[in-house]
């Protein structure tokens, strides 16, 4: 069973909603989404508004693109050696002379 992907501005409401009083038993019977999910989506807000320790949104959505990035580049970096030691190989082969018969 796949996951429900929520809008943020759903996420958002919901967690005003759990600011203002309403009790997370109550908002996972009248929307219908998991305990943990909305758990987790109020503890990332906790982060994002500096109430409690850890990476912010923003700062994880860095995180995953230079995690992506410095994958690419070491990728790159395999196959320009790759090409390196095949081009050094290529500059030392020397065909063999044909005898003038």
């Amino acid at each position: 069973m796949g996951r429900k992907h929520y809008p943020p501005e759903y996420k958002r409401r919901l967690i005003e909603l759990y600011r203002s009083g309403r009790r997370v038993s109550e908002l996972i019977a009248e929307f219908g989404v998991s305990e943990t999910g909305l758990r987790k989506w109020i503890a990332q807000a906790e982060v994002d508004s500096g109430e409690r320790e850890g990476l912010t949104t923003d700062e994880k959505t860095e995180l995953a693109r230079l995690r992506r990035e410095n994958a690419e580049l070491r990728e790159e970096r395999e196959i320009l050696k790759k090409f390196a030691a095949w081009s050094a190989q290529e500059a030392n082969w020397n065909p063999r002379k044909r005898s003038g018969s």
